[in-house]
């Protein structure tokens, strides 16, 4: 086998993802959006650590370091595009419990939570 051979990306809906927010503790899920920090202060959800993917240089040596590869790795981006790119790299890194919050940010807001602003 050739590592050129991806694995299938897992996905969460916005609705599991707020289910999950409530009830689970907060150990037990590591989230991370890979949003521009200016679209960050747009629009946000509590708990999510901003790793823009702009700045990869800058913080894809710590990874291994800040995040538990064992531990639910939830991603966000603002529609699900560059979060599945960020999930692809992070089951590289040996992430084994990769999901992409399909839609991301928008789709939270429409279905979610309509407080959070559209951009």
């Amino acid at each position: 086998m050739t590592s050129q051979f991806r694995q299938p990306i897992a996905q969460i809906s916005v609705e599991a993802l707020e289910q999950r927010l409530h009830n689970e503790s907060v150990s037990a899920l590591q989230l991370i959006d890979v949003r521009e920090p200016e679209e960050v202060a747009i629009a946000a959800i509590a708990g999510f650590e901003v790793l823009p993917l702009s700045q990869f240089a800058s913080w894809a040596d710590t990874i291994l370091v800040r995040f538990d590869p064992d531990i639910e790795t939830l991603v966000m981006c603002h529609h699900g595009i560059r979060s599945a790119q960020m999930c692809q790299w992070l089951q590289q890194q040996g992430f084994t419990n990769v999901k992409n919050i399909a839609g991301g940010i928008d789709a939270y807001s429409l279905a979610v939570n309509p407080a959070i602003p559209r951009y």
